[in-house]
């Protein structure tokens, strides 16, 4: 499985490789300032995982049977709490 990072995520890159995922970026794909539809055409047609912070090429993905995940916000926010409750249980 290859992945396309979506824009915010392009400085993942190195890290997705090192952990083994072939990796391109929206901006390597010639997609910078892309609409959101024309990302999810390029991802389904060349058979790329989608990796996005953002709801709306997510719900394309899904009306369109793109592979894809959504990393919001709310998904950040708790990894980070969970990081810190468990480095820094004492704090509560």
């Amino acid at each position: 499985m290859k992945i396309l990072l979506d824009e915010m995520y392009a400085g993942l890159k190195e890290y997705f490789e090192i952990l083994g995922w072939t990796t391109l970026t929206a901006q390597e794909a010639g997609l910078q300032g892309a609409k959101d539809r024309e990302i999810v055409e390029f991802a389904k047609e060349n058979d790329l995982l989608l990796v996005t912070q953002d709801q709306k090429p997510a719900e394309l993905a899904a009306l369109k049977d793109v592979k894809h995940v959504l990393i919001s916000a709310a998904t950040i926010a708790k990894i980070a709490d969970a990081k810190i409750r468990e480095k820094y249980s004492d704090l509560k």
